[in-house]
């Protein structure tokens, strides 16, 4: 993509100041650094792998966990360029975890409550996490962290049971004064549907919905900054 675009990048660079050229050096790397794993992971797959004494099983929908990073890298150059506004990432369980030596993703969902498959289970979560802090600090280095909302969370609390009760979300970003830790109401008659966090994420798009889905109102301890 650079290559073909270094003659009107190289134009550009010099018509800006200074301020301006180091976030463009900025940029041009990013989108030199994905293009480089993209290709690596190209090669990867036609690289001859290792004999072994059982069928290969052939299943070209699952995705391997460590493309988890250069996702997140794709979202954060296509935000920064505002080629989108909005833009969703599903790590669907269906994601291979060889390359962290566990078992799948899937499997460890359904731990049982065993101590080995919830301590797999931690590795490949605190796995996310890490890669979505990474995500988070690419936006503030891009400075566009304030004016993007982020949410990260889950529809199980417990994929174990298939739980959808007190689910952990995070909401990040957005310029909202955020309060940190918020424990919602654990009582039947006071529990706060998940609906109401979307109605309010609508909002800060500047969306005048009055409801979504089985929203009962707005997430009250989200306060637009």
């Amino acid at each position: 993509m650079l290559d073909a675009l270094r003659d009107s990048a190289n134009a550009l660079h010099q018509s800006l100041n200074a301020a301006d050229r180091d976030k463009l050096d900025q940029y041009l790397t990013s989108v030199r650094d994905v293009e480089r794993r993209l290709q690596m992971s190209k090669e990867w797959i036609d690289r001859p792998k290792p004999k072994v004494p059982i069928d290969e099983v052939v299943d070209e929908e699952r995705q391997h966990i460590d493309e988890v990073a250069l996702l997140y890298d794709l979202k954060a150059l296509a935000l920064q360029t505002d080629s989108t506004r909005v833009t969703t990432l599903e790590t669907g369980l269906g994601f291979r975890t060889a390359e962290l030596d566990l078992g799948s993703y899937h499997g460890l969902s359904h731990h049982g409550k065993s101590a080995d498959r919830i301590g797999q289970l931690k590795v490949v979560e605190a796995f996310l996490a890490a890669k979505l802090s990474d995500f988070i600090s690419r936006l503030k280095e891009a400075q566009i962290f304030d004016n993007t909302l982020i949410v990260f969370g889950s529809g199980m609390s417990d994929g174990s049971i298939h739980s959808n009760r007190n689910l952990p979300v995070l909401l990040a970003g957005g310029g909202l004064k955020h309060q940190g830790h918020v424990i919602c109401p654990a009582e039947q008659h006071k529990r706060v549907p998940l609906s109401n966090l979307w109605l309010s994420v609508l909002h800060w798009f500047g969306s005048e919905a009055d409801r979504f889905g089985r929203s009962t109102g707005t997430f009250s301890p989200m306060e637009i900054g």
